[in-house]
């Protein structure tokens, strides 16, 4: 009986896995998610900036289309399998290359998106028993004849699913706020006020606190030696001026909003704390109020949009960011909820 049905069974969690991993790649919201995926996944891989939202959206698309026609019976063993199979394959292959070259297995790879966050190691785990339970399935229906062959069922199937995440993902979300783009960090642009949005059109330049002068300050009872500006001039025209702190955040986010609070907890035992100045990536901006009333305080800050904030924020690297500069250059570069997560014990130690 067990044997009866199960190629039906391995049909079904095959088929739940591809849509699951379809739908994971548009959480929490289908922009935020998908243009997450594109700078952390294709921009990695050598996609263009133009490329890359019509590559992700088509690829998404076969995905949740190869989930749902697992389910049917037409060109099920000589397209919807074997393509399915490629498509695991291919994964499996990308997957490998980068483990082997980044010489570890840590970060997201975006099966899931940010659903679940899964390291490569555990995607290919995850491909590779997918791919034995297909080819186990082939081997279960050799003997079975194919009484379905309407194509037009895959072409319509497959169509449908790439126009829907088109129409799901293709829009970015308006605000009420001017907008501006961050593309090249040497160009400088007139001031502008806080609490703005800086998103694909211009650079936002200046920022709201008056520059003011600091006495030198060593850390860790080292000199530090100023041989670099940070680049962050063009949204707070002071940071490159004593000790600033600059964090990545974004409104919604847990994480960001307990790293928020630490910091706050620290400023309050100390006077000459340094001045926090944060960087909203822009999605969910409304919830800025509020991030500000449950952390214990509100700071200067701008909100970029999702590339941008992504490019600011580094490869690799994930929210909350929390950077100790001196005069311009970095110190300590915190981020991610890992091994490389801000620290209270740590940075008070380098305030020290």
């Amino acid at each position: 009986m067990f044997k009866k049905y199960l190629p039906l069974i391995i049909r079904i969690i095959i088929s739940a896995l591809f849509v699951v991993s379809a739908l994971a790649k548009l959480y929490p919201s289908p922009y935020f998610a998908i243009t997450t995926f594109e700078v952390k996944q294709l921009y990695t891989l050598g996609f263009s900036e133009k490329i890359a939202p019509f590559f992700s959206r088509i690829l998404i698309g076969i995905e949740f289309a190869l989930g749902l026609l697992l389910l049917s019976h037409h060109f099920l063993r000589r397209i919807t399998i074997p393509a399915t199979l490629l498509m695991l394959v291919v994964f499996t292959t990308h997957l490998s290359i980068i483990t082997f070259f980044s010489g570890g297995n840590s970060g997201n790879c975006g099966c899931f998106g940010e659903l679940i966050p899964m390291t490569p190691i555990e995607a290919i785990i995850k491909n590779v028993v997918a791919m034995a339970l297909l080819v186990l399935y082939y081997f279960l229906t050799k003997n079975q004849t194919a009484n379905k062959s309407n194509f037009w069922v895959l072409t319509t199937v497959t169509l449908g699913c790439i126009l829907g995440v088109y129409m799901a993902t293709f829009s970015q979300p308006k605000t009420n706020e001017t907008q501006y783009t961050v593309t090249d960090m040497s160009v400088q642009q007139p001031e502008i006020v806080p609490q703005q949005i800086i998103a694909p059109a211009e650079i936002a330049t200046q920022a709201v606190s008056k520059t003011t002068s600091q006495p030198d300050v060593k850390i860790a009872d080292k000199p530090i030696v100023i041989s670099e500006k940070s680049g962050y001039s063009k949204y707070f025209s002071d940071v490159d001026n004593g000790q600033k702190i600059i964090c990545f955040f974004v409104p919604g986010c847990d994480h960001c909003r307990e790293t928020a609070t630490k910091l706050n907890e620290l400023k309050a035992k100390n006077k000459n704390f340094p001045e926090i100045k944060i960087l909203f990536m822009d999605e969910e901006a409304n919830l800025i109020p509020e991030f500000f009333e449950k952390t214990g305080g509100s700071h200067p800050y701008k909100i970029i949009d999702i590339i941008g904030f992504w490019k600011l924020l580094g490869t690799g690297k994930e929210v909350p960011g929390v950077k100790l500069l001196q005069d311009g250059k970095t110190i300590k570069y915190y981020y991610g909820t890992t091994e490389n997560q801000f620290n209270s014990d740590d940075f008070q130690k380098l305030l020290q």
